[in-house]
């Protein structure tokens, strides 16, 4: 079921012309917040909508994720009809977010510069590989090149003495991330003042930050304090351990916490042992610390550790496995999970957006679109007449 709660952002309409994953996230995220996201594609179409697997054509399942609460039109910008259709748009938008390459937007002539000739208050978001005034402006930037440009693929080193890229793409995610904050604070700002924006979020930058939030440790201070990073996450001790039937995350935090565990396990050497006696200390001794765990883990069951443990306010749960983690009773409880029913591709599943509002979640207000599902629908709106909507939509093959 569709939701028609508006959500915190009703009523502000974001062009989104953007491509693979990153941009088309952070619009989602907005279009969750109850933003009128229209998604400009060229004919063809994104080309991580033929991406397998799929039941349709241009409907693969990135689609399906990315582009909930989106409406889709066709425009080819390359030609004059295409861009100056574009134009008109946003003289209906609040907010403007691409991740076309910079070269790409000029070619294209959809700069900042020549959407707010026409939309003076306009939010203009760009999403770069890296910032435009360091020497890699010019770079193509995908999810692992950023890994490794930016010390995260280095890491790994830390713990198997070769750089990795994680299973995940945490570089286009947490870029998207950036770019939803930076076009809600602009979006604030033309609120109280009136006033649009230009907001380059590069992904480098954006990714090399993150990384250094405990990272950056003692090199914080000039000259250093201390060495480099956070010690206790170098460790090739801090993993998942094994218990008697499964694979647990047990964490003691505070001095308190660890001095329970350390008499849960009888470990009653180490809870007198001035090496683990503060965090601190338990930080410069962190592989021998995390090098107890192991052989204490495994003399019980999962169960019984998370009976201990939450008896104790231990932090700790059972490691979850990621394609079963519907089926977790806590994540089953919340509906991360949720089932719909679309009109052309029938039953699928979707995480929710795990924001919630007192007010009201916005949910989903709409099914990721096909391409081109709404050009009609959105040129009317602007104005246009039948036989310019005939127009522009000739110029796409897939209609």
């Amino acid at each position: 079921m569709e939701s028609t709660s508006q959500g915190p952002l009703g009523g502000v309409r974001i062009i989104d012309l953007t491509t693979v994953v990153m941009g088309p996230l952070a619009t989602r995220a907005l279009g969750d917040l109850g933003a009128d996201i229209i998604r400009v594609e060229s004919p063809g179409g994104d080309f991580m909508r033929d991406f397998d697997p799929k039941k349709s054509p241009k409907m693969g399942a990135f689609s399906m994720n990315v582009n909930r609460n989106k409406r889709s039109i066709v425009l080819d910008l390359k030609t004059e009809l295409g861009r100056d259709t574009l134009l008109d748009l946003t003289e209906t938008a609040d907010a403007f977010v691409t991740n076309l390459r910079p070269k790409a937007l000029v070619s294209l002539r959809v700069t900042d510069a020549d959407l707010r000739s026409r939309r003076p208050d306009l939010v203009y978001c760009s999403a770069t590989g890296f910032g435009s005034n360091g020497p890699y402006a010019s770079k193509a930037a995908y999810d692992d090149v950023i890994q490794a440009a930016s010390g995260f693929a280095s890491m790994f080193a830390w713990l198997d003495d070769e750089p990795a890229f994680a299973p995940t793409i945490v570089a286009d995610k947490v870029a998207a991330l950036h770019i939803t904050y930076a076009v809600l604070a602009a979006l604030y700002r033309r609120a109280t003042t009136g006033e649009g924006d230009f907001i380059e979020v590069p992904m480098a930058e954006s990714m090399a930050t993150f990384n250094l939030v405990e990272h950056l440790s003692g090199h914080t201070f000039l000259p250093p304090v201390g060495q480099f990073s956070y010690l206790r996450l170098r460790t090739k001790h801090r993993r998942p351990r094994r218990s008697a039937d499964g694979w647990v995350c047990i964490l003691p935090y505070s001095d308190r916490n660890w001095r329970d565990f350390f008499r849960l396990g009888g470990l009653n050497d180490a809870a007198d042992d001035p090496r683990f006696a503060t965090v601190n200390s338990r930080i410069t001794h962190v592989d021998e610390l995390y090098g107890l765990l192991d052989e204490v883990v495994k003399t019980r069951t999962t169960a019984e550790w998370m009976e201990l443990c939450d008896q104790h306010s231990i932090p700790a749960v059972p490691v979850v496995d990621l394609e079963r983690i519907g089926d977790d009773p806590h994540y089953r409880k919340v509906g991360l999970l949720e089932e719909h029913l679309h009109p052309t591709e029938g039953p699928y599943q979707v995480t929710r957006d795990p924001l919630l509002f007192r007010s009201g979640s916005p949910g989903l207000r709409h099914h990721a679109p096909n391409l081109g599902q709404h050009t009609a629908e959105i040129l009317t709106e602007i104005g246009y007449g039948e036989d310019r909507i005939e127009q522009i939509q000739a110029q796409n093959p897939d209609r």
